[in-house]
């Protein structure tokens, strides 16, 4: 399964924010062990670079983006991408260019804490707790 992982969920590993981060770091050891593909938007890159740079400093950021480099693929930000997600006119851009990559990339599924900013996707969207408990369901 090919799961695009929202820039929320990344955060609450990196910035463990609870109650959010177990769930999180589960999600990650699933990509770990292979159990899942992972995938982030290359935006989501960028913004955990800003985010994370202002607090920890360019070394810790670089080793950061280099082991999520090593773990995700990553869904580009095209043209068609970023005409798609303005096509969508939803509220918060953002969201449709990660849902837009998240389609041309050829994913399964979003996981995301934020349901309401993905209703016109394309690609199933889930809660972190929903995909864990399909996951296991599903073993």
């Amino acid at each position: 399964m090919r799961v695009v992982f929202d820039t929320n969920i990344v955060l609450d590993l990196l910035l463990d924010r609870e109650p959010f981060s177990d769930e999180a770091e589960i999600l990650f050891e699933m990509v770990e062990e292979g159990r899942i593909v992972g995938i982030l938007c290359a935006t989501t890159l960028t913004t955990i670079h800003y985010l994370v740079s202002k607090s920890e400093g360019k070394q810790k950021t670089t080793e950061i983006i280099s082991s999520l480099l090593k773990l995700f693929e990553i869904a580009g930000v095209t043209r068609s991408v970023l005409e798609d997600a303005l096509e969508a006119k939803d509220k918060d851009y953002e969201d449709s260019v990660l849902y837009s990559a998240a389609y041309h990339s050829g994913a399964d599924l979003i996981v995301t804490r934020d349901r309401s900013g993905f209703a016109n996707s394309k690609v199933s969207v889930m809660h972190p707790k929903e995909l864990l408990a399909f996951l296991s369901a599903v073993k």
